[in-house]
């Protein structure tokens, strides 16, 4: 029996067949390599349409596959048995094999590993047994365990297990530089907020307040500011296409009123502005998708392509909601509380990238729609409308405040405290108010 006779060809021609249509599904098996597969005209094809989904390129068709191969010394060697007539033939079979969820093509990924690991395995035992053979080889029980070792490390995570004094110098040496003001943290536009939390790779900070309170104004406030700071970000938006958040993102930079914008109803110098906006827009690292029912799935493929695109620093999720168009509630809260994980533990937490979203607030202040989505959250801030009495009172003109009410990462606010913020509804714009209240301390 040879190892070659361990295979899952057929599990390998549909993984093929389902990177054809949806090349993006490749980011759901990175550890799945072009070695892994028994036929050679697999191990090239799947090499290039990874390629082809790296470089966000979303038509797999014969030239394409040809122009990636050739396009390198290592591949276009073993790419010539690969003709644009057999590669035609493959896509039109690529219809019946396609699968077309994530689920069905771990399947037939984690098939073809499986294979990949017995061949391996089975190779190495061989290797093995001759070893058991040969008397006058040293060390044979070190190289036995020493070969079957290294297979079950590199079919394994346990590979990126490091033992912890391996890492603890690297974590003291970070600790050291946070102490001299050297961080990997990203500042809010707001002095008094970052006394408690900054943006932190692998955290997600949520901003909750009621509907229409200026959520998504706030995650517009910091990203633009993110922008001037040269931070690369992705915007996922469940509530403006980008041609109306386009205009949000213009009045914000120019000044110039959201309804004027949209009406088009401004002048000649105003248009100036715009043209100086849009041309300073178009030098940031910058991705905008409208996604109106947030899919945890089709939000961690999106967060793969900004990472490899534009090496996205930071990802914003305009809001975290329920989809109105589940009538089961279970289902509702399931899918959301799952959105709410994929995006703390897989996007932020895997990737190493800082979370920033919203939340719908109840009538108390406390995240509506699903408690899953607290639980994922980093921090919590609410944004709230100060009462009339209360901005007539403390003389600050402030007509909002935040607070942050959840903290893993530093403090709490207690009762009196809370940031006095100016915002500028007409081209949603929020500022940290120049003049904050004063909190008296009884004796």
């Amino acid at each position: 029996m040879n190892a070659s006779d361990i295979n899952a060809l057929e599990s390998e021609a549909g993984v093929i067949a389902s990177l054809i249509h949806k090349p993006e599904l490749s980011f759901y098996s990175e550890t799945l390599l072009p070695n892994h597969f028994v036929d050679k005209n697999n191990r090239l094809i799947y090499t290039a349409i990874c390629e082809l989904a790296r470089r966000d390129i979303k038509t797999v068709d014969p030239y394409n596959i040809i122009e990636i191969l050739n396009s390198s010394p290592a591949t276009q060697r073993y790419a010539e048995d690969l003709t644009i007539e057999k590669l035609q033939e493959l896509v039109e079979m690529s219809d019946v094999l396609a699968r077309n969820t994530v689920e069905e093509y771990r399947v037939l990924a984690h098939n073809v590993l499986d294979a990949a690991f017995r061949r391996d395995t089975f190779q190495t035992l061989k290797e093995c047994q001759a070893l058991c053979f040969d008397r006058s080889e040293p060390d044979v029980e070190k190289k036995i365990y020493d070969a079957i070792d290294s297979v079950m490390l590199d079919f394994t995570s346990a590979s990126d297990m490091p033992e912890y004094k391996d890492v603890v110098d690297s974590m003291y040496e970070k600790l050291k530089m946070r102490q001299a003001g050297v961080t990997n943290a990203i500042a809010f536009p707001f002095s008094s907020l970052n006394q408690f939390v900054e943006m932190e790779p692998g955290e997600v900070v949520a901003f909750v307040a009621p509907a229409k309170a200026g959520k998504s104004a706030m995650l517009l406030t910091c990203a633009v500011d993110l922008l001037k700071k040269d931070k690369a970000v992705l915007y996922i938006d469940s509530e403006l296409s980008t041609q109306l958040w386009t205009i949000r993102l213009l009045s914000h930079l120019t000044g110039i009123k959201f309804g004027r914008l949209r009406t088009g109803n401004y002048g000649p110098e105003e248009e100036a502005l715009l043209d100086k906006a849009v041309e300073w827009v178009k030098t940031r690292k910058l991705i905008h998708i409208y996604m109106p029912v947030l899919d945890g799935n089709a939000m961690y493929l999106a967060a793969k392509k900004a990472k490899h695109l534009i090496d996205m620093d930071v990802i914003i999720v305009d809001y975290l909601k329920a989809d109105s168009s589940k009538d089961q509630a279970y289902e509702v809260y399931a899918n959301l509380g799952n959105a709410s994980d994929i995006l703390k533990n897989k996007i932020a937490g895997e990737m190493g990238v800082c979370g920033l979203t919203a939340a719908q607030a109840t009538a108390t202040g406390k995240i509506a729609d699903s408690a899953r989505i607290a639980r994922s959250m980093s921090t919590v801030i609410s944004i709230v409308d100060k009462p009339i009495e209360q901005i007539q009172a403390d003389g600050t003109g402030a007509t909002k405040m935040l607070r942050v009410v959840f903290n893993r990462n530093g403090a709490q606010m207690t009762e009196n405290e809370w940031i006095d913020m100016d915002f500028d509804g007409s081209t949603l714009t929020y500022r940290q108010a120049e003049k904050q209240h004063v909190v008296e301390e009884p004796y």
